[in-house]
């Protein structure tokens, strides 16, 4: 884990949150003794939180696809 002191983590705190990045913590150090831990902050973003695909098809369109698709799916699994 990396310490720095209060006036090299002011001097260099670009790569200091870098290294925060990176290592999950870094610690500051006052002139006093007290330590203090700056540590990235997690995001609450979903794996599903996809980004939209724009498409030219109207709802009709798409529901008739998706049954087309299914239907094709179903007779597959009944030649098994």
């Amino acid at each position: 884990m990396n310490v720095y002191t209060y006036s090299e983590a002011r001097q260099k705190f670009a790569g200091v949150l870098n290294t925060a990045a990176a290592t999950g913590k870094v610690l500051i150090r006052r002139k006093d003794g007290s330590t203090f831990a700056l540590t990235p902050e997690k995001t609450s973003k979903s794996p599903l939180d996809v980004p939209s695909v724009k498409a030219d098809i109207s709802t009709r369109g798409l529901v008739s696809l998706v049954r087309k698709e299914r239907g094709k799916a179903r007779a597959k699994q009944r030649r098994r």
